[in-house]
């Protein structure tokens, strides 16, 4: 089955990808220039996610949709266990958001031209002034009833665990006073564990579990901590019995 399920990616996977990709990319670019970037920054991306995982013949589920409100702005952070939480978390969040992301996806082919078109928020941390630029960035698209989602991690597990969070994702949401809603992936570093690099993927169940949304009480440092500690217990409580326990990530 797994030689089968190869020549497929090759025939089948492999082009759709591509065509789905480029496609998109000029949908939004053309999109942007002329329409609502709420809109094209969205539904374009979510149409390429769910294409994508649909021509691989991936299964999803998703859990806990319900205890989202409608209305309500969101900072989403999720655990990072690979590429393929980017198509789970776009086609099957149910919500329209920005990515918070590294600034070197904006030299992917296609993608960064997407994202970018899109209003992405590209997260640069080489100077104070361009982080200051993110965090100006996030906080527009917040106040404007849209949400945002992050991998506090930073960076993909090598093993399929979690590593440590970071602050940023929570100080946001602290300053502006809004929930954080932890996001439990599961299935993705089983497809394609991120040491593989680009090669062929194996045959997975996806699972995104939304947990409920914790909201600050207070403001400040110790709003900041608590918050971060129990969206971490919350994103680690739902994560496959293989993966629970923290590893430390050496890219971190």
């Amino acid at each position: 089955m797994k030689i089968l399920y190869r020549i497929y990616q090759i025939v089948i996977g492999l082009p759709v990808l591509i065509v789905a990709t480029i496609l998109t990319a000029v949908i939004i670019g053309v999109g942007m220039t002329f329409g609502d970037g709420h809109f094209w920054g969205y539904y374009p991306g979510r149409w390429w996610a769910r294409t994508i995982l649909k021509s691989l013949l991936i299964p999803v589920k998703v859990e806990g949709r319900e205890l989202l409100e409608k209305g309500q702005s969101y900072v989403f952070v999720a655990n990072h266990q690979g590429a393929f939480d980017i198509f789970l978390i776009y086609g099957y969040l149910g919500r329209n958001f920005k990515w918070m992301m590294k600034y070197q996806l904006r030299k992917i082919p296609f993608v960064g031209y997407a994202c970018a078109k899109s209003r992405q928020i590209f997260v640069d941390k080489r100077s104070p002034g361009k982080v200051r630029k993110t965090y100006e960035d996030a906080r527009e698209i917040l106040k404007h009833g849209c949400s945002v989602t992050v991998f506090p991690e930073g960076a993909r597990t090598y093993t399929g665990h979690m590593g440590n969070f970071k602050k940023g994702a929570f100080a946001l949401a602290d300053e502006l006073q809004l929930p954080v809603v932890p996001l439990t992936i599961n299935g993705s570093f089983d497809i394609l564990p991120r040491m593989r690099g680009f090669n062929f993927i194996d045959w997975h169940p996806l699972t995104l579990t939304i947990h409920q949304a914790v909201y600050p009480v207070g403001k400040g440092t110790e709003n900041v901590e608590a918050t971060m500690r129990q969206a971490y217990d919350s994103v680690m409580s739902a994560l496959e019995p293989k993966y629970q326990g923290f590893v430390e990530n050496p890219d971190q």
